[in-house]
């Protein structure tokens, strides 16, 4: 099983900027789906963007232009740059990672969450 630790939340005045990390950690055959969600207060979790194992990303219309997802297959880290910071991209940001692990099993992991918090 694969463990993801984020990094990098905060809180910034709007229109500043943070770099979210997260890294993952134990025994997966591949990590094909890297990806971002959020959840703010009284909303669903939504996505916010994903990268696959060959680089190609999809991104959030509200955050196309602003935020950007990058990984490193030989490290197992995926990063999302956050600039131009709104207050309504306040929300729990979570890591999450799609791969089969040895067994060829699916596994669908989450992160523990960090805090980003945009003030007016």
């Amino acid at each position: 099983q694969v463990q993801l630790v984020e990094s990098g939340g905060g809180l910034v005045q709007a229109g500043g900027s943070l770099r979210l990390s997260c890294a993952a950690s134990g025994i997966m055959l591949t990590i094909d789906v890297m990806g971002w969600y959020r959840q703010a207060p009284g909303k669903q979790r939504e996505l916010v963007a994903t990268i696959t194992r060959g680089g190609s990303t999809n991104y959030a219309d509200s955050v196309k232009g602003r935020f950007t997802i990058s990984r490193d297959n030989a490290k197992s880290t995926v990063w999302l740059q956050m600039l131009s910071l709104k207050p309504e991209d306040t929300a729990v940001y979570y890591c999450n990672a799609e791969g089969r692990d040895t067994k060829l099993v699916f596994r669908n992991t989450w992160g523990q969450g960090t805090q980003v918090t945009v003030s007016s």
